[in-house]
């Protein structure tokens, strides 16, 4: 396979699929080297992005995402749990903004909001612009008109992920197809928000899959700012519970090949870091991770202990996004 050159290390969204095999096959020495070099040409290297998400609507959700508690379709355990109100959820964005979160994200299991809740989400954005926090939502399906009241309420980022290549897609989710997915995402940029778009990897795909997802996220018509990478969690009741691990060097590839096709977007550690060790992390933000999730739950699925990232961030070196609010790591680890 024909090997990409640093002349070559530029913003595009023509990656063809034969290049991105060749990004991501290459032995892994050499794509640490190059997805570092990426990173220190596009972003401090030392620092990341701290956002804090939380599940504003808890399950019942009608979709039959295979890898998702929130599934009504799934005997999960999870309980159900209406719509938070405005100060609820503006109350947990101070505490965000407290412990050193410059993001705030709120998930409501929805296939598509109706008007009257989304009214209701409109003024948690309108709250959470004005503790000076960035705001992102995700809640599903958009159509024009609810793209762009959100974006009258100032919202900053929206999520809508991929979850997996357009191959493999079938085997995860069968109630919304991959371009209904797209079509969101297209409203959301039309409405001139951010987009947050990324996938779910150790779904059971193999390496094409993985490849796959990111050749589609890096040929978009413009880059996501915001990509997360989730792996897998694995929740009794659901029919993903029993797959196999992903090994972490083939995560650390998907992390390492995202930084390179999209040079410009944050890249989002995102589930799955309970599962994963100080080292895998470590290289993790090497290749370019340089956004994460803190807090207790990733909506409904638990994430490290707060003092855990910051002793991290700590022994790497590494600094979060400036923030009035940001904790002072020393003495957080002190």
């Amino acid at each position: 396979m024909r090997q990409i050159s640093d002349q070559e290390l530029l913003v595009r969204t023509d990656w063809s699929r034969a290049e991105v095999d060749a990004i991501y096959y290459q032995p892994f020495n050499d794509l640490l080297f190059r997805a570092h070099s990426v990173h220190r040409r596009f972003f401090d290297h030392n620092r990341v992005q701290i956002s804090t998400l939380l599940s504003i609507k808890t399950g019942a959700c009608p979709e039959d995402c295979k890898y998702c508690p929130q599934s009504s379709r799934y005997h999960t355990g999870l309980k159900r749990e209406p719509l938070m109100s405005v100060e609820t959820v503006l109350e947990k964005a101070r505490q965000a903004k407290a412990g050193g979160s410059t993001r705030f994200c709120m998930g409501a299991a929805w296939r598509n909001p109706n008007e009257r809740d989304l009214k209701q989400v409109v003024e948690m954005i309108k709250g959470v612009k004005e503790l000076g926090l960035e705001s992102c939502a995700t809640l599903g399906m958009l159509n024009s008109h609810q793209a762009n009241a959100l974006s009258e309420a100032g919202l900053d980022y929206y999520n809508h992920n991929l979850d997996t290549s357009p191959e493999y897609y079938g085997e995860v989710i069968s109630t919304r197809t991959y371009e209904d997915r797209l079509e969101t995402l297209r409203e959301v940029h039309n409405a001139g928000i951010n987009v947050c778009c990324g996938g779910i990897v150790g779904m059971g795909e193999e390496a094409a899959g993985r490849i796959g997802l990111l050749h589609q996220l890096a040929t978009l018509p413009t880059h996501p700012q915001s990509v997360p990478i989730n792996l897998l969690v694995k929740v009794a009741g659901t029919p993903m519970a029993d797959e196999e691990d992903l090994d972490p060097i083939d995560f650390v590839r998907c992390i390492a090949t995202a930084r390179i096709l999209m040079p410009e977007s944050h890249v989002r550690l995102s589930a799955g870091r309970m599962r994963m060790s100080d080292e895998l992390q470590a290289l993790c933000f090497f290749v370019g991770a340089n956004s994460v999730h803190v807090g207790e739950k990733l909506l409904t699925t638990p994430l490290p202990e707060q003092d855990k990232d910051w002793q991290l961030f700590s022994k790497l070196g590494i600094e979060s996004e400036v923030s009035e609010h940001t904790p002072d790591i020393n003495e957080m680890v002190g």
